[in-house]
């Protein structure tokens, strides 16, 4: 159970929500099952891979957060060495499996977000600067790339669109949680926002980049035509409560309120469900278009 716990998989059950819808969309309809049973297991290798060699490089850091001290690096259960050679392992052979069982474009994108994720977020960003979860998010948000690449083999705008959605909705999604963990984060010295800055400018760049969310989501719909009317009216409706919880916070923090009533984690907890029902919408639409 420690490797698996290694590959962080509640981490990976997000990230494959959103590389299967966009195979949907990709297709217009029910892509090749076997085609997303290939991507969805080279995805699970891939970023397994990535979090594996992530646990091992922060686990000095990992061992000193409530958060993070029950991790199996940090408790024993897997020694640094297996953890290492386990991550490598995951990596080279997901890069193998979609090369071999999808497409070379999809293996290049895989490995791409791998060494991305390994070098420039854990290695570059995470401990030098609060800007770290803003550019660090970009491993995850090449999933909806690898999707659409995965049935067409070629890159277009419909999947930069998602990606952008992707970009500008993992500060807003971290950020609450940084919130509630910050003296983890201030204690070890990595700078995350909320360890930087007050919860004020937190909250209020949370709704900033919420509403850059919001907005570039539905370009899907206008002026790139890629939906019917189904995906505009449901990023809507999302978009919507998101920006309600958003600025709720803002006011909030706006006010002063700390401890369990600014009540940051409700963002956290909902940023999940928004991301899942919109790539949900995603698979759907082609249906309806």
């Amino acid at each position: 159970m420690g490797f698996v716990a290694l590959t962080k998989p509640r981490i990976i059950e997000l990230l494959l929500i959103t590389t299967v819808p966009v195979m949907f969309l990709a297709a217009g309809g029910v892509p090749d099952l076997w085609l997303v049973l290939a991507t969805v297991v080279g995805g699970y290798l891939s970023a397994g891979g990535a979090n594996a060699l992530n646990m091992y490089i922060d686990r000095d850091i990992d061992a000193l957060m409530h958060r993070t001290e029950q991790r199996p690096l940090v408790t024993g259960l897997v020694s640094p060495r297996e953890g290492l050679v386990f991550g490598i392992t995951l990596s080279v052979v997901s890069t193998v499996w979609f090369a071999v069982l999808v497409n070379p474009l999809s293996a290049g994108l895989s490995l791409t977000a791998i060494l991305y994720y390994v070098f420039v977020y854990t290695l570059g960003l995470k401990r030098r600067t609060a800007q770290n979860i803003v550019w660090g998010g970009v491993a995850g948000c090449l999933q909806v790339f690898i999707g659409w690449s995965a049935v067409r083999n070629e890159l277009a705008w419909a999947p930069f669109v998602l990606f952008l959605v992707l970009f500008f909705w993992t500060p807003p999604h971290y950020w609450p949680l940084s919130m509630k963990v910050k003296d983890d984060y201030e204690r070890v010295g990595v700078p995350m926002l909320p360890v930087v800055a007050g919860n004020q400018v937190v909250a209020r760049q949370i709704v900033l980049y919420s509403w850059v969310m919001v907005l570039t989501s539905l370009t899907l719909w206008w002026p790139l035509g890629e939906t019917s009317w189904f995906y505009p009216l449901v990023a809507v409706a999302l978009g919507g409560f998101w920006l309600k919880e958003a600025h709720g916070l803002h006011a909030r923090a706006k006010a002063g309120v700390t401890g369990p009533k600014l009540k940051e984690m409700r963002l956290f907890h909902w940023s999940i469900t928004y991301a899942t029902l919109l790539f949900v919408a995603v698979a759907i639409d082609p249906f309806l278009h």
